[in-house]
């Protein structure tokens, strides 16, 4: 094995590593009044891990390193870009709600940081050790900040629950990692493909393709595997929230990508119907879930859950279709990317209506529109946009599943996409819910008409809502991330 290594294919990697380091010397060093330069540092160094991320873009090349472990590619550029502004705007949200003497704890954003190199070594990983490192370095930080509201009793109950439904869902993905390496001597993607291209048939492959699908159906919050989500999303900070549901979701998305589609490209017998079910499932069962909720956490928690069938159908269908991945793999990186854009400004707005409402009951939004016109704008953009209304980016995601089912073809493909159409008319119900409370109810409590969203707050709306209505009218923006999939997927 080869040692040698790219700087400049590390050079993202490395910033946030020099970022963490320089967070963690500030929050030690800085007399309390001054410590908000510790998110300063993050937001700049975060931003300014884009910068080599753009330069290896422009220079085209395909870098690897480890004998092929670690690979610098159009994929992987796409999905950092992707975590990385997530990151950025997940900073922006946390500002001023994690700066409030109650909730500040230096360390809030040396683990994020943390987080967010995990996802971005997962990205570049090409072999099973490197992809569970990269799992367990997005997952861990997660655990603690998920109770970072020390004082509160649910914060603590998600906290727990995360934590332990996390390491169970660590150790199945582990066991079932560790039976493809039993069984096929390799842990390089490349190499296990090549060893399992006939092995479809032996029980023990099945065994551990079925256990890898567990695990990686907890870190996605995928039915039945997502019980721990609506009370997580419920307890933590609302940033971390937002967090949970758009870069550790992205991540977790990633990894099964990776692993179904360059590790187990002969498998799809197995893994076809079994995602065809974690589809069907997370879609009807957590839509009809949040038809019930009166938290809007909540209701954006099972929103996320079924988000995540939808992410599936591409996978499912592609599966138990025999059809051709490339297809399949580049409408859901599609669908990862505009859901990571819209689901993380639908959690902006409710950080932004919290404020003035002192609530995050439905009941007490009610008529907030005619307090923040603004702000109910924007609520009904990212709500809308999550239900795919034209012409906001969501549309163009449902849009690209649909057609990369159609593509498929066969009948169980047909089924999937009537139960994925039926799926979304349900969604748009406790969307537009949310919408008609805002703007047609009769307010039921008393507003803040004087509490406007602070500047970094309102940097994060800015963003989310430009690049939510901008990709809706011009869908090709989007679809760099599909090409870059595509690239991936061929050469599978």
């Amino acid at each position: 094995m080869t040692f040698e290594i790219d700087y400049l294919a590390l050079s993202p990697e490395l910033i946030v590593i020099a970022t963490m380091v320089t967070v963690l010397a500030l929050d030690l060093m800085l007399p309390r009044p001054k410590k908000y330069w510790t998110a300063t540092v993050a937001v700049a160094g975060t931003a300014l891990a884009l910068v080599p991320l753009a330069i290896l873009a422009f220079d085209g090349e395909v870098r690897s390193m480890f004998d092929g472990s670690y690979v610098v590619d159009e994929f992987a550029l796409v999905l950092k870009s992707l975590f990385l502004v997530a990151a950025y705007i997940v900073f922006l949200m946390s500002h001023n709600y994690i700066e409030s003497e109650r909730y500040y704890q230096g360390e809030y954003y040396f683990l994020l940081l943390a987080s967010v190199l995990g996802s971005l070594v997962m990205a570049s990983s090409r072999d099973l050790i490197i992809l569970f490192i990269g799992i367990e370095l997005v997952t861990g930080p997660l655990y603690m900040l998920a109770g970072w509201r020390k004082g509160d009793v649910k914060s603590n109950e998600a906290s727990m629950k995360y934590f332990i439904i996390g390491i169970l869902s660590t150790a199945i993905l582990l066991y079932g990692m560790s039976f493809l390496y039993g069984l096929t001597g390799e842990i390089t993607f490349s190499g296990l493909a090549e060893a399992t291209a006939g092995m479809a048939d032996e029980p023990a492959l099945i065994m551990a393709v079925l256990l890898v699908i567990v695990g990686f159906g907890f870190k996605i919050s995928a039915v039945p595997f997502h019980f721990w989500a609506p009370d997580t999303y419920e307890g933590a900070p609302t940033p971390i929230t937002a967090y949970l549901s758009v870069n550790s979701k992205a991540a977790g998305f990633v990894a099964m990508l990776l692993v179904m589609y360059l590790a187990l490209p002969g498998v799809t017998d197995v893994w076809g119907p079994a995602l065809w079910l974690l589809a069907a499932l997370s879609m009807t069962i957590a839509n009809l879930a949040a038809l019930r909720q009166t938290n809007i956490v909540r209701l954006l928690a099972y929103s996320s859950v079924a988000q995540a069938g939808f992410m599936l159908v591409p996978f499912a269908a592609a599966g138990v279709a025999g059809a051709d991945l490339e297809e399949a793999f580049a409408a859901t990186v599609i669908y990862l990317v505009i859901y990571a854009l819209m689901n993380l400004g639908a959690f902006a707005v409710v950080i932004a209506g919290a404020r003035k409402t002192r609530s995050g009951e439905l009941s007490a939004w009610s008529g907030l529109a005619r307090v923040d016109p603004k702000l109910g704008v924007l609520i009904a953009v990212f709500f809308f946009s999550l239900a795919g209304i034209p012409p906001l980016a969501g549309w163009f995601a449902k849009f690209a599943m649909f057609r990369s089912v159609m593509i498929a073809g066969g009948t169980a493909t047909v089924v999937l996409a009537v139960i994925a159409a039926i799926n979304a008319v349900i969604a748009l119900y406790y969307y537009a819910k949310v919408v008609k409370s805002v703007w047609l109810d009769d307010p039921i409590g008393e507003l803040a008409d004087d509490v406007e969203p602070v500047g970094s707050l309102s940097l994060a709306l800015g963003i989310t809502v430009v690049l939510t209505v901008v990709i809706g009218f011009l869908p090709a923006l989007a679809t760099f991330a599909g090409d870059a999939a595509r690239v991936i997927a061929s050469g599978s």
